[in-house]
């Protein structure tokens, strides 16, 4: 039912866009500005407080007037802030605060909210602000949550996607709160959904290789719960990431290079439609051609279609063997052109991580560690003991066709966790630099035969400036990261900040490659999305966007331009 719903959508709105085209604009012409009416959010004119007025949000007008007679709520032909190109997300932005409009919650809502979710509710301020203010990332917004749920069962999610949407109130998904584009941000208020109490494992099918869990699990606490039964789930990005909002952003992380991203991992969602209806993606076949791919649909929508309930997860057997290599480079170059010459060779790696010499100096200071201060490659060979240092050989001699120095190699297990431990905080070292600054983070990926070119260009950029700025990447697969420490109450600390990660992203776009690896657009990435993918595939999304989300309630303001109409 939900699937057939969401197809009636999508012809009956283009049909009805269609159909009123002339007769909308005649209507605007004959009838003036004054029938104009919007759906909330919305808010009160200074000079006439009984006048509702067109907010400058991200949220989407809605014309009304000769419109309603054909459709009580129809979807959005454009965004309010289309005439301001420079608003957030709109091209040429560099707005850092997230403008929106706000109305209160109908107590009507309130109480609704009250009975699904009992004691498990919160309208505390600070519970509201630590909600609406992501922990790792500068974005802010004007407005926060007003009220915090966390649901227990996917039926208490569908029941408060009813009430929500029944009252047109905002909602927006809250996992692990480590996504740093601004994907949790409550600009409009309304209702934040915290996942964490749903992290139950469901179901774990041992000689299948997949388990079935909540959203709410942690990567880490799932493959705690997976090692004694031989298996782990491959991805691993920041610590403290949950399933859920990891396949909303679509990320990734260091094995990636083996084992590829969120996309690849998921077998089947489980999703609550805005109206409450949940839909089941696929079965847990490993493989079907049944339909439209909803699963991959929904897998890095960051929140804007429904809320994940259910996910199935591919996984892996624990290797055998595994064996972690360090080296130095006297250029940022040299590094990148081992990382493509190893990928070329045909060697497994499970990992290629590259640090510039900034970074590395960052982790020196944070973890009192004395390492040699050069760009830094981190390699992971897996497999049987044999076949693991015969790769390890084969790459120490790539390295010294590239001016390599100091290959060492660890085989104990805490040595090895220790060396990637310092890896996966080196976002948290670079603090140790400017404990009051905060970190701007690029997020560029290329096809790998661009990143020596790449990260050699945006390094010249980065070392002229001011700023310090240090350089992670997942050399393996042509993705890397760019920290940009700054003060953001300096006006010239943000204008080179965002100056810097403008180059590095147009750069990126320039060899063919996309401005967001593994981190998701939220409100950060969206200016670029145009000039990535072109108008008419946004438009597409848009589409949609108002065929599944029709009152916009789903994280509005985000992942999709605010300029974009159709």
């Amino acid at each position: 039912m939900a699937f057939t719903c969401w197809l009636s959508r999508l012809r009956s709105y283009s049909k009805t866009i269609t159909n009123l085209r002339t007769s909308f604009f005649q209507h605007l012409r004959t009838r003036g500005a004054n029938t104009t009416a919007i759906t909330p959010p919305y808010h009160f004119s200074k000079q006439n407080p009984f006048r509702f007025t067109c907010s400058n949000s991200l949220l989407p007008i809605t014309l009304a007037g000769s419109l309603a007679i054909h459709f009580q709520s129809p979807p959005p032909l454009c965004d309010a802030s289309l005439d301001s190109p420079k608003g957030i997300g709109g091209k040429g932005s560099t707005e850092f605060v997230v403008k929106g409009s706000h109305k209160h919650l109908p107590q009507e809502l309130i109480e609704e909210l009250k009975a699904i979710c009992q004691d498990n509710m919160s309208m505390d301020y600070d519970e509201r602000y630590f909600h609406g203010k992501p922990q790792h990332s500068f974005h802010k917004a004007v407005n926060i949550p007003d009220v915090v749920v966390f649901p227990r069962s996917e039926e208490e999610v569908s029941n408060i996607m009813k009430s929500c949407d029944k009252h047109k109130v905002p909602i927006v998904p809250y996992g692990g709160a480590t996504s740093i584009e601004g994907h949790t941000l409550s600009p409009h208020g309304g209702v934040c959904i915290d996942m964490s109490l749903m992290q139950n494992v469901k179901a774990l099918h041992v000689e299948d290789m997949d388990v079935v869990v909540e959203p709410g699990i942690g990567w880490m606490e799932l493959n705690e719960y997976l090692e004694p039964h031989g298996l782990f789930f491959p991805l691993d990005p920041g610590p403290g990431a949950t399933i859920g909002g990891m396949c909303a952003t679509r990320c990734s992380g260091s094995l990636a290079v083996r084992y590829g991203t969120m996309r690849d991992n998921v077998i089947s969602l489980k999703v609550v439609l805005p109206n409450g209806d949940v839909v089941k993606t696929a079965s847990r076949a490993r493989k079907s051609a049944a339909g439209y791919d909803l699963t991959r649909l929904v897998i890095g929508s960051e929140g804007t279609l429904g809320v994940i309930t259910e996910v199935t997860l591919r996984l892996q057997k624990i290797p055998q063997h595994s064996v972690v290599a360090m080296c130095n480079f006297p250029t940022i170059k040299d590094a990148a052109d081992v990382a493509i010459a190893t990928m070329l060779s045909g060697i497994q790696v499970s990992r290629v991580e590259l640090m510039d010499e900034v970074q590395v100096r960052a982790i020196n200071i944070a973890n009192d560690k004395n390492l040699p201060e050069f760009p830094t490659l981190m390699f992971e060979f897996i497999g049987t003991e044999a076949y693991a240092r015969e790769q390890t050989l084969i790459v120490q001699k790539i390295i010294s066709e590239h001016r390599g120095s100091d290959f060492v190699f660890a085989e104990d297990p805490e040595a090895k966790k220790e060396l990637w431990k310092i890896r996966k905080e080196a976002l948290w070292a670079c603090f140790a630099m400017e404990p009051k600054y905060e970190a701007m983070i690029s997020d560029v990926c290329v096809p790998l035969s661009h990143l020596a070119e790449l990260i050699s260009r945006s390094k010249k950029e980065l070392d002229a400036s001011p700023l310090i700025c240090t350089v992670i990447a997942h050399a393996g697969d042509g993705n890397f990261h760019t920290v940009i420490l700054f003060d953001p109450n300096q006006e010239d600390h943000r204008r080179e900040a965002e100056r810097l990660n403008h180059f590095m992203v147009h750069s990126a776009l320039s060899m063919e490659g996309t401005c967001t690896g593994e981190h998701g657009v939220g409100t950060g990435k969206m200016k670029y999305l145009e000039k990535e993918l072109g108008v008419e595939a946004l438009k597409t999304m848009k589409r949609i966007k108002n065929a599944l989300d029709p009152n916009n309630i789903m994280n509005p303001g985000k992942l999709i331009p605010p300029h974009v109409c159709f």
